[in-house]
């Protein structure tokens, strides 16, 4: 199968941004590395007097390995950070701390994306596998039979991946407002001063924008096998 510059060519907005932000997060996490909260909390201390200040008592928080390796398990309502971030005193360390925090508080009060993108988890994950398989099986079928021979089976890929995308698509409402509810309670739980609020946001923005990459290279991808599979026109 010959290669088709018009994938590289609506693959790169995504590619480009999200070389940008990865960059920029770890950039970011590094300067404010070095930039200790007001209250001197570390990552986990943070976590743990926010969710307290919220009226959170059953959200355990451990320690795991790995960097930027923080996430919340809504299953076991564990709230496990990397260890620059659970034994760090910084800003990027309670910002990030914070953030999942944001995503127990989202759990607790029932936001609806989050459990929605929870309850697409296993779906989005048999679907991806499945489609990337389907869509080289029609590629292959348009090389050796032709171009309609092989448009239904990539129509059937695309729709397989479509799940993916949304489950993406899910994810940015869900990390945006994480943010915003780790902004406000690290200044109302008195972890950082309202001076330094807006340097500790800065983390968070940029990793949203790992995020906000993800999102568009999931388009573009989905646009382009839509396109080969003849929704949008044929494509020989």
């Amino acid at each position: 199968m010959m290669f088709d510059p018009l994938f590289l060519l609506m693959a790169l907005p995504g590619l480009l941004l999200a070389m940008y932000a990865s960059f920029l997060t770890k950039s970011r996490f590094q300067t404010y590395s070095r930039v200790a909260p007001s209250s001197g909390l570390t990552g986990a201390q943070a976590a743990y007097q926010m969710l307290r200040r919220e009226g959170l008592h059953d959200v355990a928080i451990e320690r795991v390995g790995g960097f930027l390796s923080d996430h919340y398990d809504p299953r076991k309502r564990v709230l496990r950070l990397s260890p620059d971030v659970h034994d760090g005193r910084s800003l990027s360390a309670v910002g990030v701390a914070c953030h999942e925090a944001g995503h127990a508080l989202q759990h607790a009060r029932h936001y609806a994306p989050l459990a929605l993108r929870s309850s697409l988890v296993p779906a989005a994950t048999v679907t991806s596998n499945l489609s990337n398989i389907i869509l080289m099986l029609g590629m292959a079928l348009m090389f050796l039979r032709g171009v309609a021979a092989g448009q239904s089976v990539l129509l059937v890929g695309a729709l397989l991946l479509s799940v993916s995308v949304l489950f993406t698509l899910i994810t940015l409402p869900v990390e945006w407002d994480a943010s915003a509810r780790a902004k406000k309670a690290m200044v109302s739980s008195n972890i950082v001063g309202s001076a330094q609020a807006d340097d500790a946001a800065k983390v968070l923005n940029a990793a949203f924008l790992t995020y906000l990459a993800s999102a568009i290279s999931a388009i573009m991808t989905l646009l382009y096998w839509l396109m080969r599979a003849g929704v949008f026109g044929s494509r020989d």
